[in-house]
């Protein structure tokens, strides 16, 4: 009998073994160069050391859960997530202030009173800290927390969310929610990527891994079927673009690699039509922060250049049937992320140029830019040798 239990506990370690190979890599990060930065880990103490701080301060956060907050959406279900449109304020002409009017670039610090975004934002960097120190270190604490938020953010039944955005951004005395509140959930690609990170870790089952397959399945599903999802995909400007780099995300996390390659496909022909011929996004560059929205636009199409390479597919380098590229578009942008020269479009308030540095580290590998790591140190200054950039990036 005795044997049997051996025999029995043994191929369940095996599958258990099996399982946790079977479980999905990351997929905007480049596992390659992650692999390589843990083996130069020695070189690089200083941002390990920063990463290791950063993520014991996240092991000390309470988890957080769409159930905390105070209002409760139209829907009076409390996993319903929602928030209020940015950009939008009271009308100074109505007594009560509706219908809200916009005021592009200038964030309503109402947005503040609906906690669910702040928390996602949280939750999603915190997971994204976590996992990333988990990999570095191979410490278990840190699993166990990015496991604790994914947990009661997507999982238990008593606290998670529910997978829609019916009430994001909404506008008040205009809507419920709305197409745009979907970019809300672009962190949630960070926490596909940390899942892969902390899928070999003990504490993470295949209950878990199974759940939040689930979870991301029915909101793809969502976000392709639903009038608010459809209206989103319809967006021509930095929203349609970052709408399906996380339909991506999630359909590459489930493995559904048909619906993924539909995906590049539908961006190929964004880039054709909101992509001009000298590499500029016009839609962004309307707007009154438009090197913040240049630099914005470029975000998604990195990830999806990245995440590109699962499906055997070269986005990096690709040229569209009218001459519209990445590659392109990086190349317009970069004098100005650079600091070669001053920015022409309207920026009503000053520019952050370390929003640019994810661009400006991936144009050294992808794009031979043999100046792009001077403009990162110029940036970054005394910060630089201690940011996590060293860690995810070759900046070598």
């Amino acid at each position: 009998m005795r044997s049997v239990i051996i025999v029995s506990i043994f191929l369940f370690s095996i599958s258990q073994q099996i399982s946790a190979q079977s479980k999905p890599a990351v997929f905007m990060l480049d596992m390659e160069v992650l692999k390589s930065n843990k083996e130069k880990l020695s070189a690089k103490t200083i941002a390990y050391k920063q990463l290791i701080k950063e993520a014991d301060a996240a092991i000390s956060l309470p988890t957080m859960s769409v159930m905390e907050k105070q209002l409760s959406p139209p829907s009076g279900n409390k996993h319903d997530y929602m928030s209020i449109a940015p950009y939008f304020w009271p009308d100074p002409n109505k007594q009560d202030g509706l219908p809200y009017i916009r005021k592009d670039g200038q964030v309503n610090p109402e947005v503040e009173q609906y906690k669910d975004k702040e928390y996602l934002n949280l939750l999603c960097k915190s997971i994204n800290t976590l996992a990333l120190a988990y990999y570095f270190s191979d410490d278990e604490k840190y699993a166990q927390k990015a496991i604790a938020l994914l947990r009661v953010w997507f999982i238990d039944p008593s606290t998670k969310m529910n997978p829609n955005l019916n009430f994001g951004q909404a506008i008040k005395g205009v809507n419920d929610g709305r197409a745009e509140g979907i970019i809300d959930t672009r962190f949630f690609m960070k926490v596909v990527d940390a899942i892969g990170l902390i899928s070999n870790s003990n504490n993470w089952t295949s209950n878990d891994q199974a759940s939040m397959k689930n979870w991301f399945k029915e909101y793809l599903k969502w976000l392709e079927e639903s009038e608010i999802g459809k209206d989103e995909k319809k967006a021509k400007n930095n929203h349609g673009i970052w709408y399906d780099a996380q339909l991506l995300s999630y359909a590459l996390f489930i493995n559904d690699k048909e619906k993924a390659k539909e995906i590049v496909n539908s961006l190929i022909e964004r880039m054709n039509f909101q992509m001009d011929q000298n590499g500029f996004f016009p839609a962004e560059m309307k707007r009154t922060i438009s090197l913040h929205y240049s630099v914005f636009v470029m975000d998604p199409l990195f990830n999806v250049a990245q995440m590109s390479k699962h499906l055997n597919l070269d986005f990096w380098n690709y040229t569209t049937s009218k001459g519209k590229s990445l590659k392109l578009a990086y190349q317009a942008l970069l004098p100005y992320i650079s600091k070669e020269k001053d920015w022409e479009g309207e920026q009503i308030k000053p520019f952050e140029f370390q929003a640019a540095v994810p661009l400006l580290a991936q144009g050294i590998t992808k794009y031979n830019c043999n100046e792009c790591k001077e403009s990162i140190k110029e940036i970054l200054g005394e910060k630089f040798e201690k940011s996590v950039y060293n860690l995810i990036y070759s900046l070598d």
